[in-house]
């Protein structure tokens, strides 16, 4: 399964990854050993490594076995080489399998390491840590009262896992100010990867909200309703994919798909022929060509960047927000024997034009930071139609007197000022066009 982001139990991690099929991980790992066994055994190094064991287990205070020395090594030579390789235990191993499954427990975010601190990559839309508050962005900087400083991933992961429904404290500082905390409890977190819905007549809203393996199918059928909703063809779509972690691969490149008529959509390269992947579109454009914004944010990262870069390149549509999260390697898992795997580095992907986008991130074209929006009421201005004896309009119509317009439904784009700008922009692109 080729998978971007692995969510834990509280849907945590390290990374986002890349993950490939287990026939393409057994290969890589085939190669990996080929290549490996022509280099000499450092018996020097080995030696030390058993003479390491036995001291530790004949000198520490108390006793240690084999096994938990062992799979303490193993971690050790996985977290050393970058932030996203990893050994992923049996319990670790399930929920990775599981995670692409759009369903799994826990608080509703992503985080990442930061000089040696816990950060939130993004919250997910309608879980706990969305409700609570919690932004991308935020550093973790207390769990239960205790500091996460120089705890490993592994370490603070392991304290924030729970039983379900049980409550946790994360002490929390953003944009360096003061630490407040949130209290939240631990959910079954159900996550839809689409939702859609017109923003008013003629422009459509798509939000992904991760890659899961369903969502490219789910991405066609918003098109068709969105489509149906309308009556007619769209004169424009926002595709949001602010605080977008990651997900499936081929989702991300099935999105993509459906927007565009041709070309490469991503590539992938690594030292390994079998890490070396090229994506390109059917031609299945579901979007007929409409002008289209794409909205990201410092959360939008991984298989969110290959959906923005992709249509950054084609010229597809406009990038607008902030600058993306910047994750641009690609992560296989090799699975091992007694149901454990390995997550290791193997490639980096680069958008269509060549750019790899690791520790950069994809640079909007129009820069929208996030603001509040506060609405005026409107002066009630006294109008031809509320004089006395006024003339009627001779092409028909009723008339509009001050105060005759209906109140409004509550729209996203109300509260929202990068969707409203990006609404702005799709509105300015329809009315050149039909001119």
């Amino acid at each position: 399964m080729l998978h971007l982001s692995r969510l834990t139990s509280l849907a945590l991690t390290i990374a986002l990854v890349i993950g490939a099929p287990l026939a393409f991980a057994d290969q890589t790992a085939q190669s990996a050993t080929a290549a490996t066994t022509k280099a000499p055994l450092p018996l020097d190094e080995l030696r030390t490594f058993a003479e390491v064991m036995d001291r530790i287990k004949a000198a520490y205070v108390e006793p240690v076995d084999d096994k938990t020395l062992l799979e303490n090594a193993i971690k050790g030579m996985l977290s050393n080489l970058d932030p996203h390789s990893a050994y992923l235990g049996p319990e670790d191993f399930a929920e990775l399998q599981e995670s692409t499954s759009g369903e799994f427990g826990g608080l509703g975010i992503e985080v990442g390491a930061e000089d040696g601190q816990i950060k939130v990559v993004s919250p997910i839309d309608d879980t706990p840590a969305s409700k609570a508050g919690i932004q991308a962005g935020d550093l973790i900087v207390k769990i239960n009262g205790q500091p996460t400083r120089g705890q490993t991933m592994t370490e603070a992961v392991d304290k924030m896992r729970g039983k379900l429904g049980q409550k946790i404290t994360l002490t929390l500082v953003r944009d360096g100010g003061n630490p407040f905390d949130v209290t939240l409890a631990r959910a079954t977190i159900t996550v839809k990867s689409v939702k859609a819905q017109l923003l008013e007549s003629g422009y459509g809203y798509i939000r992904i909200t991760q890659f899961q393996v369903k969502t490219g199918d789910e991405v066609a059928k918003a098109l068709a309703k969105l489509r149906k909703d309308n009556g007619k063809k769209l004169s424009g779509i926002v595709l949001d994919l602010r605080n977008n972690p990651g997900g499936v691969l081929q989702a991300a490149v099935e999105v993509v798909d459906h927007f565009i008529t041709k070309g490469l959509i991503v590539y992938t390269k690594g030292r390994i022929a079998n890490s070396e992947l090229r994506f390109s579109a059917t031609g299945n454009d579901l979007s007929e060509g409409v002008p289209m914004v794409v909205l990201i944010n410092g959360g939008s990262a991984s298989a969110s960047e290959i959906v923005a870069g992709a249509l950054q390149d084609q010229k597809r549509g406009v990038l607008m927000g902030t600058t993306s999260f910047g994750k641009g390697s690609v992560q296989t898992v090799l699975p091992l024997n007694n149901e454990r795997a390995l997550k290791i580095t193997t490639a980096l992907y680069y958008t269509p034009n060549g750019r790899s986008i690791q520790a950069q991130g994809i640079v909007p074209d129009i820069e929208v930071r996030k603001a509040k929006i506060t609405n005026e009421a409107d002066s009630e201005f006294y109008k031809e139609a509320d004089l006395q004896g006024h003339l009627g309009n001779g092409n028909g119509g009723a008339d509009q007197p001050t105060g005759s317009g209906s109140k409004a439904k509550p729209m996203p784009q109300d509260d929202d000022y990068q969707l409203a700008q990006a609404l702005s922009l799709l509105k300015g692109l329809s009315i050149t066009r039909s001119r």
